[in-house]
């Protein structure tokens, strides 16, 4: 069986065969179409890790180097990916379109017919640094509800999403259930209006800890979005810092051109 060794076996799936010289099929072959079996199978999930290459030679009885051309060819299918020092990937779904409209993280997943879950990394009260506090127009050091979580589509990591809430709007955060409850939606049930959003997106490499969490190599470019979201007024609401696996996310736009211009 083929199972990520952070992850347990799965006793009701046989191990892959040891391939033989016996066949037709070159052994890189067999190996490639025995790694596909166990992928369709869903023994390794997309985003997931192979194990590691000294065990799948192991288990199908082939050299690294015959090993290496299996994978390589599922690579160029596009069915895996390579990180370098960390292994091969499961490659996620297809990158996703966002919308140019403010929805949050689970209303776009759901539009799409995804289920979206969080992992959560961090919840707690803590004072606004003096870029927070010019963010929010209050004072530094004046509480905010720090909330991190790793989010998820279909069980894929695609982001890390750090948002903010002012400490006195944050009523009952302590008791949500924010593996599966929306942000946005929990401030709407407390009667808050999130309207419009000052947004930016920028690529930045992705730091040691962030890699981790979205199962790529460190450095790999990743697309941050932050965004100050308001109510009608103007008032300063969320903004959260939300940076996306570059290969699992793309903002569709439009632009239209000023009459006389």
């Amino acid at each position: 069986m083929i199972t990520d060794q952070s992850g347990p076996r799965r006793p009701d799936r046989a191990a892959p065969p040891e391939l033989t010289g016996a066949y037709p099929e070159p052994l890189w072959i067999q190996a490639k179409s025995a790694l596909e079996g166990r992928i369709a199978l869903g023994e390794v999930e997309p985003g997931s890790r192979l194990p590691p290459e000294r065990e799948l030679c192991r288990l199908l009885g082939i050299s690294r180097v015959t090993l290496r051309k299996a994978l390589t060819a599922l690579v160029d299918e596009g069915t895996l990916r390579p990180a370098q020092g960390r292994g091969w990937y499961v490659t996620a779904p297809e990158r996703k379109e966002w919308p140019n409209t403010l929805e949050s993280f689970s209303e776009t997943a759901r539009r799409m017919g995804l289920v979206p879950t969080s992992r959560v990394l961090r919840r707690e009260p803590g004072p606004a640094t003096f870029d927070e506090a010019e963010d929010f127009r209050v004072v530094p050091g004046t509480a905010l509800y720090r909330l991190e979580r790793v989010r998820m589509l279909d069980r894929v990591p695609i982001a890390v999403d750090h948002s903010l809430v002012p400490a006195d709007l944050a009523t009952g955060f302590d008791e949500v259930d924010f593996t599966t409850r929306s942000l946005y939606d929990t401030m709407a049930r407390l009667g808050f209006e999130l309207a419009q959003a000052d947004t930016t997106i920028e690529a930045r490499p992705a730091d040691a800890a962030l890699a981790g969490h979205l199962a790529i190599a460190a450095g790999t470019p990743v697309l941050e979005m932050r965004q100050i979201v308001r109510d009608r007024t103007g008032r300063p609401l969320l903004s959260s810092s939300i940076r996306y696996a570059g290969d699992r996310y793309r903002l569709r736009t439009s632009f239209t051109r000023n009459a006389g211009a």
